[in-house]
């Protein structure tokens, strides 16, 4: 199913729709300020197993997860003020931060040093889904299993749609990666320099 949402202005009532179907255990394409995503709810197991397979994923490379603000973040990782004044300038955008997780997200969200990717899009459809849903969403950009960004919702329908319960329709995106960064210890490290400008970090 196809579900065309504003993307400026997301209509409640098809966010409202959306929300059930990740409580019902489903999986969507939805888009970021980055590429088109693939999520579920963080908190239902068999969903998050099924992205995994979907994306032919190992186990030990967790999924990013969005969350809606920087309050959001704080009940899902350990923030030290350094990292909250650094997610305060450039939240949201296209970053994804690594931040040791808390005791809320589940262990297969965690790698073995207890981290997490956490991502707060500038985009108000997703946003919208979290506010809604009342936790973190699953956050992977819809490629093959074989790594080609999906960059069209015909081209994510054609290779994932036999697999998806959901795609959200929120007209085009910039294709490009979002610049992930860990905060850990404060000691900041550019993993990735993607469409966030990471010019504060060098």
């Amino acid at each position: 199913m196809i579900l065309e949402i504003n993307s400026q202005n997301p209509q409640k009532r098809l966010v409202r729709r959306a929300v059930e179907i990740l409580l019902d255990g489903g999986i969507i394409a939805y888009p970021t300020d980055t590429y088109y995503g693939i999520g579920c709810d963080i908190f239902n197991k068999n969903a998050i197993e099924r992205v995994y397979q979907l994306k032919r994923r190992p186990k030990q490379k967790p999924f990013s997860f969005i969350c809606s603000d920087l309050k959001n973040i704080s009940q899902y990782a350990q923030v030290t003020n350094y990292a909250y004044k650094t997610m305060k300038r450039l939240l949201p955008g296209p970053y994804t931060f690594i931040l040791e997780g808390s005791r809320l997200v589940p262990k297969i969200m965690l790698t073995k040093r207890k981290t997490a990717g956490i991502r707060v899009p500038d985009h108000a459809i997703c946003l919208e889904m979290v506010r809604e849903l009342g936790h973190p969403i699953i956050s992977t950009s819809a490629t093959t299993p074989d790594g080609v960004i999906l960059e069209s919702l015909v081209a994510i329908e054609e290779s994932l749609g036999h697999a998806l319960d959901l795609i959200i329709d929120g007209g085009p995106i910039v294709s490009k990666p979002s610049s992930v960064v860990s905060l850990i210890d404060d000691v900041p490290e550019i993993i990735r320099e993607g469409q966030g400008d990471v010019s504060l970090f060098l």
